[in-house]
């Protein structure tokens, strides 16, 4: 993150608080008394009890009676339901690819350009969650159909700041700094640089992934991520290729990785960030996405912080962060599908569960003093300071690819193989489904 970057970040977070200023007012709806509104949605637990929360201020606002049905197997049901001509007057997809093959049998209704211009204007880096939103109908149109709420960050490195005071290592601000860094600590001797796991089960292999589409981000515009994940470009292409040997910078140096490179591929992904609570510490840094501390040791995650994973200075390719989130869309049209969608534009639709935890937001006019803690807080920052945003390109990946031959391959990278050779592999893949 260079100077122009972080100038750039502070001015959105100031545009934001201005924002919030102006739009925090309580939200009041058009009277729909005797409307109902159904929702499909994936959350369960104390998400679903939070969304409750959400639902009721609609509610309150307008008269209207909101019937929601959630649970972990929405997805299927949401398909069922479009298939056979009754779906929810609103249907929560956890991802954009799903939501976009809905589309494409004319199962999801267009939200219009006012509803298109509003998520580009006031959400940072909103072309990108416009674009994330927008699919092909039936007849092969492109259409804005999803408006992103509940949103997650996957940029992020975990270190104890106490062990970073002990060595005197400040927080890197640019990708080149964080070579350098990686460097002075593998020259220090002592704890390695970094903690890495792939071990998943039958999913071993998909952290791995996340470090690839961060770089691909990182080095390359969101173009050229774009047609990396629709395979318009080829997975054996140079750029990506590189990508990947970014990655083993880090991966596969024995002095940068506590364990040793090969041993990366067995360590479970819920291990390896432990190694930095020992005293002393095995390893200082671990880069993994916001739900982590779930696996920190008991009593240690609040000894723990996380840092934005850099950009390049030199490359001038702004802020961009990788992540994934729900995108709520129209399945039946009605009044007050109209209505609830237009709600979620509203500050306090997002500032509501803000204050309850688990959610993050894009939306420049929610108050991020709201956020539950400061956690969420600077992770709420670094939203509004991306300049793109994309999501995870594994999870948009026929299942195949990103689920399949993308995991194997970052597997047999670990093991010896070079990036060439992994993503030679990876593209037969994909021309093998393509048959």
């Amino acid at each position: 993150m260079n100077k122009k970057t972080l100038i750039a970040g502070a001015s959105a977070l100031a545009l934001a608080s201005m924002a919030s200023a102006v739009l925090a007012a309580d939200y009041k709806g058009p009277d729909l008394k005797g409307e109902v509104v159904t929702i499909t949605c994936p959350w369960t637990g104390a998400e679903e009890g939070v969304f409750k929360k959400v639902i009721s201020v609609f509610e309150k606002s307008t008269g209207a009676t909101v019937k929601h049905s959630c649970s972990q197997s929405s997805e299927q049901q949401i398909v069922i339901d479009i298939k056979a001509g009754s779906p929810s007057n609103i249907s929560v997809f956890p991802q954009p690819g799903l939501a976009a093959n809905m589309a494409a049998i004319g199962g999801l209704v267009p939200l219009g350009d006012k509803a298109n211009n509003f998520v580009k204007t006031n959400f940072a880096a909103g072309s990108s969650w416009a674009d994330l939103g927008t699919y092909a109908n039936k007849a092969g149109k492109k259409e804005f159909f999803g408006l992103f709420y509940n949103v997650n960050v996957k940029s992020l490195v975990w270190y104890i700041p106490e062990n970073f005071k002990e060595k005197g290592y400040k927080v890197p601000k640019s990708m080149e700094e964080l070579q350098d860094l990686t460097k002075k600590m593998a020259a220090d001797g002592g704890a390695k640089p970094w903690c890495i796991g792939l071990g998943s089960d039958a999913a071993t292999g998909w952290p791995a992934t996340d470090w690839v589409e961060d770089f691909m981000l990182r080095t390359q515009t969101p173009a050229v991520y774009d047609g990396w994940v629709d395979n318009s470009i080829k997975f054996n292409d140079k750029r990506v290729v590189e990508a990947i040997e970014a990655y083993g910078w880090f991966a596969k140096n024995e002095a940068y990785v506590d364990g040793g490179a090969k041993a990366v591929a067995t360590v479970s992904f819920k291990d390896s960030p432990k190694g930095m609570f020992g005293s002393p510490p095995k390893c200082y840094m671990h880069r993994q996405a916001s739900f982590i501390p779930a696996f920190f040791p008991e009593g240690k995650a609040e000894e723990a912080d996380f840092f934005y994973f850099p950009s390049y200075a030199g490359k001038k390719l702004g802020n961009p962060v990788l992540g994934g989130g729900t995108i709520m869309t129209i399945t039946k049209d009605s009044k007050g599908s109209r209505a609830f969608m237009e709600y979620l534009q509203h500050p306090q639709a997002h500032e509501t569960w803000m204050a309850e935890g688990g959610f993050l937001t894009p939306h420049k006019g929610a108050d991020i003093n709201k956020y539950k803690n400061k956690a969420l807080k600077k992770q709420g920052e670094i939203l509004l300071g991306a300049t793109t945003f994309r999501f995870d390109g594994s999870d948009l990946m026929p299942g195949a690819i990103g689920a399949g031959s993308f995991w194997k391959g970052m597997v047999n990278y670990s093991g010896g193989q070079s990036a060439q050779q992994v993503a030679d592999e990876i593209q037969k893949s994909w021309d093998a489904i393509k048959k």
